[in-house]
């Protein structure tokens, strides 16, 4: 059984309920007749407009979501997480997110569930988080690196074109040798993770957007570009 990671580098449903391509892609993984599909919201707090926007959305396609609060009462987690075939995972802070989920087991739980098959999926925190490390603006003044859950080898950047900051500063923790190299993803784009190796980029929005690798090669700076398919 193939196991897949969806890393949305910025836009989807929480931005634009309307436009759903990326989201029937993430839908169109399952082989399941009607998916179970499990959103997560805890980097926002459990933010009840961004829970709501999932809702229309995904009501709309073919699958059965359901959410997991942190904030409220809290549901059996082991036995939900078994029952789905994807996992959607909403932006936010992601040092806040990946502690409440260390605190309640949630990770390890995850990562069971990946191994098992289901379809792990998210944006900006949700993209980053099954990374070994990420690029994080949780801290107010500056971005910084944080470990994830290690899903995926490698380190990760999001928001790479919608944010002036984010460039410059892996550009610079990559020649610096703070980190080997970044994956860095564009806005209304996606990297598609297959087996924990890079798969294929999908642009969703009305730009062709791209996902690549920023590494170093002879002190030289160098960008490769994905595999990459318009929605």
């Amino acid at each position: 059984m193939d196991r897949h990671i969806i890393a949305i580098g910025g836009g989807g449903f929480g931005r634009s309920p309307g436009d759903m391509k990326i989201e029937k892609y993430i839908i169109s993984l399952s082989n399941a007749q009607k998916p179970n599909i499990c959103f997560i919201p805890t980097a926002s707090g459990d933010n009840d407009l961004y829970k709501l926007n999932f809702y229309q959305v995904f009501t709309k396609l073919d699958c059965t979501p359901t959410h997991i609060d942190f904030f409220k009462r809290t549901i059996g987690l082991e036995q939900h997480i078994n029952k789905q075939d994807i996992i959607y995972v909403g932006g936010g802070n992601t040092k806040s997110m990946l502690a409440i989920w260390r605190d309640w087991g949630l990770d390890v739980i995850i990562k069971k569930a990946y191994q098992k098959g289901v379809i792990m999926s998210g944006v900006s925190a949700g993209a980053i988080c099954w990374f070994s490390k990420g690029i994080t603006d949780s801290w107010q003044n500056d971005l910084s690196i944080i470990d994830c859950l290690d899903l995926i080898k490698g380190n990760c950047c999001p928001h790479f074109d919608e944010e002036p900051c984010r460039e410059p500063y892996v550009n610079s923790i990559v020649k610096e040798g703070v980190i080997e190299d970044c994956i860095a993803i564009e806005g209304c784009s996606a990297l598609h993770v297959k087996n924990e190796q890079p798969f294929q980029n999908i642009s969703f929005g009305k730009h062709n957007k791209n996902s690549y690798k920023i590494s170093l090669h002879d002190e030289i700076l160098s960008r490769k570009s994905y595999e990459s398919i318009s929605l």
